[in-house]
């Protein structure tokens, strides 16, 4: 982590936009100049958003003068020290206190923004906004979302958890279906959402004792929370279309999610090996063309760039750290669609309904 600034912009300074969106500039491997321009294509697609812009005052001037389109409609919070993807979490919210990430966590406890967007380290981020936020009440671990490509008609499923924290009982698995529910409600536009728990089998007696009870937790409320439990999926159904949202430990989903994403990128590379391999392939290439490009357009992860902290007062959605302006525009673009439909207050209301039914059943 890099020595912070002591500068700070003006803290009673407004943006008179719909949506304000506090964004950390200085955590992604392609630094401010792809997270500006990522602002910028946002910009020309949604005239609510307004941002505040958190890093080096003077490098960040000098990146939004040359985008037209943003001028009026940024704000920027000097923080020079730069959170780094090898500092500790625990060392971060000690230290980090000047740092761009912290400064953008800030933004929304003071509600001068409504979401905030990073795409630095993960864990950092998971902890200052535990420590700066606070959870839900009713939510014992806040959990990482993601968008999945998938076989139904929305294109993609839920999951989560895919990394927040590694453990997670029944209960948690229960607040998990629940906030999974309403990030699929409100996120994706599906009314009654259909809520998977993965495991090693769809047979009731499979898996592990807290995967069985919480199999009997999120039956029991699923009526109630307003969603379809279709009870065990596999590995296999992460990208099919027999569930909306796929319920998970952190420690399963963040390996599903990287298992994915490697296994996309190995086939990528094999067919462009395949279609270099003959003159008649590379004729073959050219003819595909069109159908690939389409293909490439579905599975392009950067459509569907961030993980969003569920179970927080305030919404935090984390961008890969590879993020390029295409990827932080998809962000951003998430982030202010959760905004708009006050996304966090109605998970809040559920996982307080969900919380005062739990309590009445145990009397």
């Amino acid at each position: 982590m890099t020595a912070p600034s002591t500068d700070t912009a003006d803290a009673n300074a407004k943006l008179a936009f719909p949506i304000i969106v506090s964004i950390d500039t200085m955590g992604g491997d392609m630094g401010p100049a792809a997270v500006v321009s990522g602002c910028s294509t946002s910009a020309k697609k949604n005239p609510k958003l307004g941002f505040i812009l958190h890093g080096p005052q003077d490098e960040l001037e000098r990146l939004v003068a040359k985008r037209k389109n943003l001028a009026g409609r940024c704000m920027i919070r000097n923080a020079a020290g730069v959170v780094t993807m090898d500092d500790k979490p625990s060392h971060v919210v000690r230290n980090g206190k000047g740092t761009s990430m912290w400064s953008a966590i800030e933004s929304v406890r003071a509600r001068d923004a409504d979401v905030a967007v990073s795409c630095g380290n993960t864990g950092a981020l998971m902890a200052l906004s535990m420590i700066r936020l606070r959870k839900l009440p009713g939510v014992n671990r806040p959990a990482i979302a993601v968008l999945w490509p998938s076989r139904n008609p929305q294109g993609f499923n839920v999951m989560l958890d895919v990394g927040a924290d590694v453990r997670a009982d029944a209960d948690d698995l229960l607040r998990y279906a629940l906030m999974g529910a309403s990030y699929a409600r409100n996120g994706m536009d599906l009314p009654r959402p259909r809520i998977g728990l993965l495991n090693v089998g769809t047979e009731e007696h499979k898996g592990r004792s807290e995967l069985k009870e919480a199999y009997e937790l999120i039956g029991a409320q699923a009526d109630a929370a307003e969603f379809d439990f279709v009870g065990f999926v596999e590995g296999g159904d992460i990208q099919g279309d027999v569930v909306d949202v796929v319920v998970t430990d952190g420690f399963t989903g963040n390996v599903a999610i990287k298992t994915g994403e490697g296994t996309a990128s190995l086939i990528g590379d094999l067919l462009r090996e395949a279609f270099k391999f003959t003159p008649l392939s590379r004729l073959a290439s050219l003819l595909a063309y069109t159908s690939m490009r389409r293909l490439k357009k579905r599975i392009d992860p950067r459509r569907v760039n961030g993980g969003v902290f569920l179970g927080l007062n305030g919404t935090v959605v984390k961008s890969h750290g590879g993020a390029d302006a295409t990827g932080i525009s998809a962000a951003i673009k998430l982030a202010a669609q959760l905004s708009e439909q006050g996304f966090n207050d109605k998970l809040a209301a559920r996982v307080a309904r969900a919380t005062a039914l739990a309590e009445e059943s145990k009397r």
